[in-house]
């Protein structure tokens, strides 16, 4: 059995192909873990997410901003990008079974000692604590008031962690954390339009992942979102975002032994 973490997949399901082949996928005894942006940009986000539910128990997703994304204009979110690339999906005659599909998966999931999310965890979280934040989150996205939430998701504010913080503030916080955030301050504050390399912080900040003390530092973080940053490895991070949907490359890591597979964008 071997366990494989993917980037940023991003509707580029040939590749998703070519790297199952590669590494010769066996659903009945491998695993996949999917760091998020599953979907959006690339030519065939619908393929890419049929693939993965019909993987389901093979295959672990965590959401993404671009999941979020997808979510939210499918509850009718009006201001889309030029670049959005998601009709395929918005039209498909299986619409609404793969969106509530992709609903019921985490911000979060805890698998021993890594954490697989798509962006990062703010320096003040434990791993116990970012797990029931990422719950809360996926109760609301299943609950009665899923497409109100969906609706409120947009926007930068608040940009720190409080525990007194409620309602839809707290869930858009959480949300930023685990799906969009690059850097922040040691404190925790976000700069959410930051989106270069780690040279290029704004000022008082510093890559997520290199926050001293940050009190996830227990466990490895596997993620993507990042493509400035690429495929990268130090202790306790593994980010996977290798920009394939860019024309990169699209990076999967064996968990048990750390092998490194790329297929070309």
């Amino acid at each position: 059995m071997s366990t494989y973490a993917i980037g940023d997949i991003q509707g580029c399901y040939a590749q998703l192909a070519r790297m199952l082949e590669r590494v010769a996928f066996d659903p009945s005894c491998d695993r996949l873990w999917l760091v998020g942006d599953l979907v959006n940009r690339g030519p065939d986000s619908l393929r890419v997410l049929r693939l993965l539910r019909e993987l389901e128990g093979a295959a672990d997703v965590v959401l993404g901003n671009h999941d979020l994304y997808l979510l939210m204009v499918a509850a009718g979110y009006k201001r889309r990008g030029s670049d959005d690339t998601l009709r395929q999906v918005l039209e498909a005659p299986d619409r609404d079974e793969l969106l509530h599909w992709l609903a019921r998966q985490p911000l979060l999931r805890l698998e021993g000692e890594h954490v697989l999310v798509h962006a990062g965890l703010l320096p003040g979280w434990t791993v116990a604590q970012a797990k029931a934040l990422s719950d809360e989150v996926g109760a609301a996205l299943a609950g009665p008031q899923a497409r109100k939430f969906l609706l409120e998701l947009a926007g930068n504010e608040p940009e720190r962690w409080s525990d007194k913080l409620k309602g839809w503030d707290r869930l858009r916080v959480i949300v930023n954390a685990c799906t969009r955030m690059r850097f922040c301050t040691a404190d925790g504050r976000m700069a959410l339009r930051a989106k270069g390399p780690p040279s290029q912080a704004p000022a008082g900040t510093l890559p997520w992942f290199r926050v001293p003390e940050r009190l996830s530092r227990t466990h490895t973080v596997v993620c993507g979102h990042w493509s400035a940053l690429g495929f990268h490895r130090e202790p306790g991070l593994i980010a996977l975002d290798s920009g394939c949907v860019w024309g990169g490359k699209l990076t999967a890591l064996r968990i048990e032994d750390g092998a490194v597979f790329q297929v070309p964008g």
